[in-house]
C-alpha cells in the first residue's frame, strides 16, 4: 500500500525536526532562566506529546526493546557531560579545597547505596543482589541533568560551595559507583557458576580499574594539554580555535581507558581536570567548554525526548505501590539524610548543607548503569527495574527542576550575588 502523496518524506521530517531541536537547544535555556522549569522537563513533555500521536502508535520505546542502543547512547551523553563538568571547575585540585567533594563521595554515596539496597530488599521485595544493583544505579548524582546546580563556564566566577560541591561530586561519583555495579554483576554470575569472586572484585574491579582510570585520565589530559598549550606556537591546538579538541580528548580518554579495562567515566573527568590545569586562564578553555556543552545539551534533549516517549509507551506500567513509596523515600529521605550526615563538621551554613544534600539529582547515569548491568547479567523482572529507575528519575527531574530556580536564586541573594548579574570572565 502506497502512502498518500501529501505525506512528507520521512527524511524531510527528520531534517525539519532536527532543525527545530537545535533551535530549542539554543533558545530554551534563556527562555527558562527565570521560570520554575528546566530544559529536561520541557524535553520530557515534548517526547510524551510526540509519541502520543497516532502516527507513532507502532513505536514502543521501552529500553528493554533496545538494550544495546540504550547502553551506548546513555554512555555517550555521560562522557561528554563529564568532560564539560571538569572543564568548568575553576577551583585548583587539592585534598583540602575539595573537602566537600570527598565527604559526598566517601560518606554520602556509600550510605546511599546501603540504604537503597535495604529499601530494595525489605520494601520492594527484590533479591539482595538485585537490590544492590538498584542501590548502585540510584546512588550517584547525575552529571547530565544537574546543569542548573553546577558551576558556570570557566572563569565565570560562578563557583560557590554548593555549585562546586554538586559539580565535582557528579563528575567523580559515576566512576566510583561502578565497582558496586560490577559487584552485583559478579555476585549474580557467581551464583550460576560457583566461582570465587572476592579476590577478582577487590583486585580488578576496585583497585585496578579505579587506579588505572585515574592514571590513564591524567596521562591523556597531560598529552592533550601539551599538544594544545605547550608545543611550539605555530602548531598549538589552541591556535585552531576549534573547541572540538575537547571532544577528541573525551573519546581518546574514554576509549584508551576502556581498552585497558579500567573505568572510562573516571578517566574522562580526570582528563578534563588535567587539561584545564595545564593553562587554567587561557581563553581556549572557554571554547572547549562551550562546544562540549552544546553537544551535551543536544544529546541530552534527544535522550529525554525518547524518555518521554518511553513513559507513554508503558515504561512505568510494571510499578507496584511499594515501588512508588521506595522512589519517594530514595529522593526525599535517603539522599538528603545521607548528604547531611556526610556534611557533619563541614564549614558551611545549614542552608548550603541542605542544598548540597537535597540536590542529588538522578538521571542519565542511572539509566546507563541499569542498561549496562542488564546487558551483562541474568535478571528476571528487568521491566520492573526499569520502571523503578524511570520513576525515580522522573520524580527527580520534576522535583528538582521545579525547585532549583527559586532555591538557587535565594542562595545567590543570601550570599550577596544578584541572580541575574552577568558573571565575570576574567
Amino acid at each position: 500500500m502506497t502512502e498518500p502523496a501529501w505525506l512528507p518524506d520521512p527524511y524531510i521530517l527528520a531534517v525539519t525536526g532536527s532543525g527545530v531541536l537545535i533551535a530549542l537547544v539554543a533558545w530554551l535555556p534563556l527562555a527558562l532562566k527565570r521560570l520554575p522549569l528546566t530544559l529536561p522537563i520541557v524535553c520530557i513533555v515534548i517526547g510524551a506529546a510526540l509519541f502520543s500521536l497516532p502516527q507513532t502508535d507502532a513505536i514502543r520505546l521501552v529500553p528493554l526493546a533496545y538494550p544495546e542502543f540504550t547502553e551506548r547512547f546513555t554512555e555517550f551523553v555521560i562522557i561528554v557531560a563529564l568532560m564539560g563538568a571538569g572543564l568548568k571547575l575553576d577551583r585548583i585540585f587539592s585534598w583540602q579545597r575539595w573537602n566537600v567533594t570527598w565527604r559526598l563521595l566517601a560518606i554520602t554515596m556509600p550510605l546511599s547505596i546501603v540504604a537503597i539496597t535495604l529499601v530494595g530488599t525489605w520494601l520492594v521485595g527484590l533479591p539482595p543482589i538485585i537490590a544492590l544493583l538498584l542501590g548502585a544505579c540510584l546512588a550517584p548524582t547525575d552529571p547530565v541533568l544537574a546543569a542548573d546546580v553546577q558551576v558556570g563556564p570557566p572563569r565565570s566566577g560562578d563557583e560557590d560551595e554548593v555549585r562546586f560541591g554538586l559539580t565535582s561530586e557528579a563528575g567523580l561519583n559515576d566512576g566510583l559507583a561502578f565497582p558496586f555495579v560490577n559487584l552485583a554483576i559478579i555476585l549474580a554470575l557467581s551464583n550460576t557458576t560457583g566461582n570465587a569472586w572476592v579476590f577478582t572484585w577487590v583486585t580488578h574491579n576496585v583497585l585496578w580499574e579505579l587506579l588505572a582510570g585515574v592514571v590513564a585520565g591524567w596521562l591523556v589530559g597531560r598529552m592533550f594539554g601539551w599538544l594544545t598549550f605547550r608545543i611550539p606556537a605555530e602548531t598549538k591546538l589552541s591556535r585552531t580555535g576549534d573547541g572540538l579538541i575537547a571532544i577528541a580528548a573525551t573519546f581518546v580518554s574514554y576509549g584508551f581507558t576502556e581498552i585497558i579495562q579500567a573505568y572510562g567515566f573516571l578517566a574522562v573527568f580526570v582528563t578534563a581536570l588535567t587539561l584545564r590545569h595545564v593553562d587554567r586562564d587561557h581563553d581556549f578553555q572557554r571554547d572547549m567548554h562551550d562546544i562540549t556543552e552544546q553537544i551535551e545539551r543536544l544529546a541530552m534533549m534527544v535522550l529525554l525526548i525518547l524518555f518521554g516517549g518511553a513513559l507513554v509507551s508503558g515504561l512505568l506500567a510494571p510499578l507496584l505501590w511499594t515501588d512508588i513509596v521506595a522512589a519517594i523515600v530514595i529522593l526525599l529521605v535517603i539522599r538528603p539524610v545521607a548528604g547531611l550526615i556526610g556534611l557533619i563538621g563541614h564549614a558551611a551554613d545549614w542552608g548550603e548543607k541542605f542544598m548540597l544534600a537535597f540536590f542529588g539529582i538522578r538521571g542519565v547515569g542511572s539509566f546507563y548503569y541499569l542498561a549496562y548491568a542488564l546487558n551483562h547479567m541474568p535478571v528476571e523482572g528487568g521491566d520492573r527495574l526499569w520502571a523503578i529507575v524511570g520513576l525515580v528519575v522522573l520524580i527527580s527531574i520534576l522535583l528538582h527542576g521545579l525547585t532549583v530556580t527559586p532555591l538557587m536564586r535565594a542562595l545567590d541573594r543570601r550570599q550577596g550575588r544578584h541572580p541575574d548579574a552577568e558573571t565575570s570572565t576574567v
